[in-house]
């Protein structure tokens, strides 16, 4: 029978495999009324993007169920995209078009546009072959992109419906304005950053009066859009004076002062300046009393017009300028430290500026209402479910999400404008006339989608949605989505949404919630650490399998977890180990061997106990792997794998496959197949390649493991009484093993082991099964007693469970060689505390070296003063002995 290399090289064989696989159509789903289906759905990473950890994991998570169910007998569909990423994709294509000496202005809409699709065609297909170096098993031949007829016929469906329901409006809201970016941005899209900033105090004159109010601000540059200063209703501070005017300091404009409940009278000075343009509680009140919305930044979050003498100041540069100007006219008061949180874009850190703005939202909350219905009556549920609670958070308090984007690569709003009457058409078509004045005179609405709008549809667009086609029939609701936890409220909460207002049923029965992959010392990675690991060169160095199986043992859902290149190694010594043994298994097989199955009539105790050991490692995967407990899953399969099958098992019955009973040759090599086949089939999911090559050379039907059937726990291979035979007699050896370590015997040296029972089934175990101590223990002979007459005194010994272990001294240890070391030993130790002691007493040291490293020594010396104390104990009593 053909073997395996000699040596593991995943290089050989990995992307052999996948081609293979994908050419021979193993990941392709189809409707198939015969089977269940099960079906995931890829977060579409950014079409431009490249694979990093946490795209790794994500993947072999998902990976990991597809390959499971798949085997199981499940139709399993793993549907792979990707997404436009309007934000991070525009600023890309524009930074490339100012390298080439243009900008996008000159390109034009339908220029710049073309610049963004070769951009797209360029890098769009890194990540996709990225994933597939990774071994994911998804149906590329579904594959879809946000920016698919399909898919953008998906988002004018719902952005019509909507409109039509009146849960799309345009409006002036205070949004989110990133001035690097250009464009307003969700508030999901604003990551808040404690910073360190200041509280000005500024003094407000009233008219006409020798008074003023205190009022602080945290950005006195919008001092110059206030329009009034609130104060509450019961503030009897400030009674006499609701209703006057002040004298805004630099301006010179009046403004009122009002009353309104939400000014909090024990906070500051309990009155706040009112800028209804700039802040989105301002702008509330601002309604409430009528007031204007006085603007005072264009985009570029530069001072217009409307401020004055700072026109054309960057924003910050004009709050230097007003608050020095503000000290020479004796308005300002005092600066306070004050530190608060500022939102930053998440796309570019660039300090986002809440400013009015005509935008494109939709209403919120009669969308948010089912969605938290959803949840709260178990449609769906996380794992875990601690994360339930950032997703009704975000939807109880959620605001009117803006929709509208001032970018051009994406989905562009399908609205309408009549120049002539200002009618607002909505529709999929460019219409002919306007249809209130009959005017051809109609320009299309420059803005573009949020992105997000688009992934909310991901679950069923990618199905074939609005057409009901019998893929969405089958395939949704979806069975698991796999995601961060930094995207709860960006994409999770709009999937659920979107899926219960368009199909009337939520996306997803799980939402499976990944932690970060940290480096080794818990730092996020990231390009300004320098501490982001490539996955691909880890593949490149240790395989594939290896980074698949590091991710995933430890981890656990929603935790964080840190990244280690020792475990990825140990991951790769696993595969090793399963190669070594595999090559063992199949060299001993022999040329005329063919699998019979297994025929319990023949099974000698180890035969069964590894079998039913088998059976019950099928059940407890299968329990972890359907709750989601993938790490679990993974350490019980290398448990088994490395320690009770290559260990022992192997170990056990290799005098049996080296004798003369052809008969019970057969038995074990079946039995070696068998279970070597089954750990094969439940390594799969995690570490595919290895498990695909071995399986190839002791599979004689051919098949792909990948269509080979899920291993099921079988009562017939239920053996108890052989597994307690087996652990009382591994318990046995390796309490024989840990007396020859402590004695530092070496294994080449025989000794008897003798053993005092009264047990009677004890007795029987010991007397069938002596070679087992012969050969794994080096027991030069075993002997079984009822009491312990005639045993010397010296004799080591250990306790099992029923039995007493003794080993004769005299037969362990040759008594002259053992003195001659432990005087060596002695002698060295006695050299490294006196060099010890040299240092500590030496006072420049002690006083001049690190105190880490002053401490080190004290501890080296209190433990080579321990490692000596037991070296001339065990020194004497063999001296005794020997005497």
């Amino acid at each position: 029978m053909e073997n395996l290399a000699k040596t593991y090289n995943p290089k050989e064989f990995e992307d052999r495999l996948y081609n293979d696989w994908n050419n021979k159509g193993y990941f392709k789903a189809d409707v198939n009324e015969n089977k269940e289906p099960f079906t995931i759905m890829m977060p579409p990473p950014n079409v431009t993007g490249n694979l990093h950890m946490g795209h790794a994991l994500n993947s072999t998570i998902q990976d990991i169920l597809t390959r499971w169910k798949r085997m199981d007998g499940y139709e399993a569909l793993w549907l792979p995209g990707t997404d436009h990423a309007s934000i991070s994709t525009e600023s890309k294509v524009v930074t490339r078009i100012k390298e080439q000496g243009h900008s996008k202005e000159d390109l034009g809409r339908e220029g710049f546009l073309e610049k963004a699709w070769e951009w797209t065609e360029e890098y769009g297909g890194n990540i996709k072959n990225q994933l597939r170096k990774l071994g994911v098993s998804c149906d590329w031949s579904k594959e879809r992109f946000t920016l698919d007829e399909g898919l953008s016929d998906a988002v004018e469906e719902v952005f019509i419906r909507l409109y039509e329901k009146g849960l799309i409006y345009r409006g002036d809201r205070i949004i989110n304005w990133c001035p690097s970016c250009a464009t307003a941005i969700s508030d999901a899209e604003v990551e808040h950053q404690e910073s360190q900033g200041k509280l000005w105090h500024v003094k407000y004159p009233v008219k006409g009066e020798d008074k003023f109010i205190e009022i602080a601000t945290t950005r006195p540059e919008t001092m110059l859009g206030d329009v009034a200063v609130a104060v509450n209703p019961n503030d009897e501070r400030y009674e006499d004076l609701v209703g006057k005017t002040l004298i805004l300091p630099l301006v010179g404009r009046e403004i009122p002062i009002i009353k309104d409940e939400y000014v909090e009278m024990e906070f500051g000075t309990g009155a706040v300046k009112i800028t209804p343009a700039h802040d989105p509680n301002d702008f509330e009140i601002g309604l409430r009393h009528n007031l204007e919305n006085l603007k005072i930044l264009d985009d570029n979050a530069k001072i217009n017009s409307n401020g004055g003498k700072y026109e054309g100041l960057e924003r910050y540069e004009a709050r230097k300028q007003i608050v020095s100007d503000l000290e020479d006219k004796d308005y300002l008061v005092k600066i306070k430290d004050h530190d608060h949180n500022v939102g930053h874009c998440e796309r570019c850190d660039t300090i986002v500026e809440p400013i009015i703005s005509k935008q494109w939202f939709v209403e919120m909350k009669p969308l948010a209402e089912p969605a938290i219905e959803a949840l709260k009556n178990g449609k769906f549920k996380f794992i875990p479910e601690r994360f339930e609670k950032i997703y009704l958070n975000w939807l109880e308090n959620i605001r009117d999400w803006c929709i509208s984007r001032q970018l051009w690569w994406g989905h562009r709003l399908p609205v309408y404008y009549c120049k002539d009457c200002g009618e607002v058409i909505v529709s999929k078509k460019r219409p002919e006339k306007c249809t209130k004045c009959n005017s051809e005179n109609l320009i299309q609405d420059e803005d573009t989608l949020d992105t997000w709008f688009s992934s909310a549809l991901w679950p069923f667009s990618t199905l074939g949605w609005p057409q009901n086609t019998k893929e969405l029939e089958y395939f949704y609701p979806t069975d698991v989505l796999v995601t961060g936890y930094d995207i709860i409220f960006f994409w999770i909460v709009r999937m659920v949404f979107s899926g219960v207002e368009q199909m009337g049923e939520v996306p997803f029965e799980n939402v499976f919630i990944t932690g970060l992959v940290r480096d080794s010392e818990g730092r996020k990675m990231s390009k300004s650490l320098g501490n982001g690991i490539d996955p691909l060169e880890i593949i490149d160095e240790y395989g594939a399998d290896a980074l698949r199986f590091s991710l995933i043992t430890g981890n656990t859902p929603g935790n964080d977890m840190r990244f280690y290149v020792e475990r990825v190694e140990s991951s790769r010594n696993f595969a090793n180990k399963l190669w070594n043994a595999s090559r063992f298994v199949i060299m001993n097989l022999g040329e005329e061997f063919h699998f019979t199955g297994i025929d319990n009539e023949n099974l000698k105790v180890e035969d069964k106990w590894i079998i039913s050991r088998l059976n019950s490692a099928i059940k407890e995967i299968d329990d972890n792997l359907n709750k989601f407990e993938l790490g679990l899953a993974a350490q019980k399969i290398y448990d088994f794998t490395w320690n009770e099958y290559c260990d022992w098992y192997i170990e056990m019955v290799k005098p049996r496959l080296y004798g003369e009973d052809e008969a019970d040759k057969i038995t074990v090599k079946n039995v070696l197949i068998h279970v070597l086949g089954d750990i094969n089939k439940l390594l799969h999911p995690f570490m595919p390649f290895v498990t695909e090559e071995i399986y190839s050379y002791i599979n004689e039907s051919n098949e792909s493991i990948m269509v080979s059937n899920w291993p099921e726990n079988d009562d017939k291979y239920n053996f108890v009484e052989a597994e307690e035979q087996i652990d009382f007699i591994m318990d046995a050896i390796k309490s024989i093993r840990n007396i020859r370590a402590e004695m530092n015997v070496i294994p080449s040296k025989k000794a008897k082991a003798i053993f005092v029972t009264q047990n009677y089934n004890k007795r029987k175990i010991l007397e069938n099964n002596e070679l087992f101590f012969t050969t794994l223990a080096s027991a030069s002979s075993v002997e079984i007693k009822e009491n312990k007459d005639g045993i010397s005194d010296d004799a080591m010994s250990a306790v099992v469970e029923g039995a007493e272990i003794f080993l004769p001294l005299e037969e362990l240890v040759d008594f002259d060689k053992e003195i001659e070391r432990l005087e060596k030993e002695k002698s060295r130790l006695e050299n490294e505390i006196k060099r010890v002691n040299g240092k500590l007493s030496n006072k420049g040291f002690v006083e001049k070296a690190p105190e880490s490293i002053v401490n080190q020594e004290r501890e080296k010396k209190q433990k080579y003063e321990g490692m000596l104390d037991k070296v001339v104990e065990r020194l004497n009593n063999i001296i005794d002995k020997k005497d």
